[in-house]
């Protein structure tokens, strides 16, 4: 009788360790339970800070949009300005052209006089007044557009005012560089050399 308990138990004892195994797998097979994990502050933090630098970028494109509509306003401005003075200096030039003309015409006017009252009479004298009164005219017309002539009294030689046409050896040392005889007369305008003297320097 006792081996017959022992061979059931044999046989059932396959069967037990099976269950035991199945038991086992599906423990073992069982995904681990998640916990709800919150998220800590250091992330929040970092969300924030993406947004604000998002917000801050989008804030920057809407003004260099803006700057650079304003930079092509203003580069057509001047552009508009420049063709403008461009035109308005043109003009001035032109004008100023005309003025100086238009002032030498009554000049004009008293040498046609003066031809012909030189035609009429042998009157020397007369003729020379007459010539001088019209050349002092003319020279008033230049002193006021600004054309002078350059001092003759300064005798030094300077590259800058006059054009040496001749040199002539002199004895006295202190006569070197200095002017000997003007050839013709240089004029300024306005403080700038308008037409060089010729001169004869010393040398």
């Amino acid at each position: 009788m006792e081996n017959k308990n022992n061979k059931i138990n044999e046989n059932n004892r396959p069967a037990d360790e099976a269950a035991e195994n199945m038991d086992s797998l599906n423990n073992e097979g069982n995904a681990p339970e998640v916990e709800d994990v919150a998220p800590d502050a250091e992330t929040v933090e970092d969300a924030r800070e993406v947004d604000s630098l998002e917000s801050k970028v989008e804030e920057l494109q809407a003004q260099v949009e803006k700057e650079k509509k304003e930079y092509l306003f203003l580069m057509a401005e001047f552009d508009n300005f420049r063709k403008r003075t461009l035109k308005e200096k043109s003009e001035i030039i032109r004008n100023a052209g005309e003025n100086v003309l238009k002032g030498l015409l009554p000049i004009m006017d008293d040498f046609e006089r003066g031809i012909k009252a030189a035609e009429q009479s042998d009157d020397s004298a007369a003729m020379k007044e007459g010539i001088t009164l019209i050349y002092n005219k003319l020279k008033k017309f230049l002193a006021q557009n600004g054309v002078k002539e350059i001092d003759p009294a300064d005798d030094t030689f300077d590259t800058e005012r006059h054009e040496a046409i001749s040199v002539v050896p002199v004895p006295d040392e202190s006569m070197k560089g200095k002017i000997l005889d003007t050839v013709e007369k240089g004029y300024m305008i306005n403080d700038k050399v308008l037409r060089h003297a010729k001169v004869v320097v010393g040398q």
